[in-house]
């Protein structure tokens, strides 16, 4: 794939991500370092000036099209935009208007995206057993503590090397199963310790430690585009489990430690503050970044076995 297709898949993943028109201040300003850390990858695209280049609307949806001749690669460019439009739960009007019309720029068929369309749907849609039907958010029930630092630590661990893994999937809809099961981590972690949570209350809490939803997507799958894990050609997925530097740090590390910042959340009463939820996250991020080495074996390994309806399960709570 060429610097210039690059450039186009990642536009696209860019428009998609202001699609809606409501992205926060903070959620902007992620964007923005991803793709100033992106840019440091040997070979990336000038991602700042893309960046700056949507967000002005110094360019459009249709020069970036222009620059995918390949079926393959206009394949892809759907899917990437609607993971990005996933990535905070349903998709709003402007975000389907905005697929619509990419869709048929792109000159794609119903037919063509359907599939996808669906897996995406579902994955994104979290089922949680005690929040089945419509509650206000946050739900914070009153139960007893079942919380057993041991069991949680391996539950946090084993989230962040199937995260890790996915990363390392050259599959556009593996990234689609991360936030997700960050939820599902979350709403463990909050049972625990007596707290019954809705969906909005765990994405709130995540916002809130400094890890953006969107943002998240769009940092994965540059990596996994710069890595040359992304991109099919006739029908075949291009590139295998992917290196060792490839997202998994990302992926693992954001996991973990929000996992183990939930865990102190949740035991301390819910009293920390949006900054110091922020400080505290950042300080446990460090060391799991490195803990990425020791695990690698275990993130390969998982790497290696997972499939779509393993990830589907486990997203679906089955």
């Amino acid at each position: 794939m060429t610097t210039e297709q690059q450039e186009a898949l990642l536009s696209i993943a860019l428009f998609a991500a202001f699609a809606d028109g409501n992205k926060a201040d903070a959620e902007r300003e992620e964007i923005r370092r991803i793709a100033d850390s992106l840019s440091s990858e040997s070979n990336a695209p000038n991602l700042p000036r893309l960046y700056q280049d949507v967000l002005l609307k110094r360019t459009g949806v249709d020069a970036a099209v222009q620059k995918l001749s390949d079926p393959s690669h206009r394949q892809l460019a759907y899917e990437m935009a609607v993971c990005v439009c996933d990535a905070d739960g349903q998709q709003t009007d402007a975000e389907r208007s905005f697929l619509a019309d990419l869709r048929l720029q792109l000159a794609l068929s119903p037919a063509q995206t359907q599939a996808f369309d669906a897996q995406a749907a579902a994955l994104a849609e979290v089922d949680l057993p005690d929040t089945a039907l419509p509650v206000p958010s946050p739900v914070m029930a009153a139960l007893p503590s079942t919380a057993n630092d041991a069991e949680l630590d391996r539950s946090i661990l084993n989230h962040a090397l199937v995260n890790g893994a996915l990363e390392l999937l050259p599959q556009s809809w593996a990234s689609m199963a991360i936030i997700p099961l960050q939820v599902k981590m979350v709403y463990g972690i909050g049972k625990a310790h007596g707290v019954t949570l809705d969906q909005g209350h765990i994405k709130e809490f995540i916002a809130a430690a400094g890890v953006g939803l969107t943002s998240q997507y769009l940092e994965q799958f540059g990596r996994k585009l710069l890595g040359g894990l992304l991109g099919k050609l006739a029908g075949k997925t291009i590139g295998k489990v992917g290196s060792a530097g490839t997202g998994m740090a990302f992926s693992f590390a954001t996991t973990y430690a929000l996992g183990q910042l939930a865990k102190r959340y949740y035991a301390g009463g819910r009293v920390m503050n949006t900054a110091l939820l922020r400080e505290t996250y950042q300080g446990l991020l460090e060391p799991a970044k490195k803990m990425q080495t020791e695990y690698l074996p275990q993130i390969q390994q998982k790497a290696a076995t997972l499939d779509a309806g393993q990830v589907m399960a486990m997203v679906r709570g089955r």
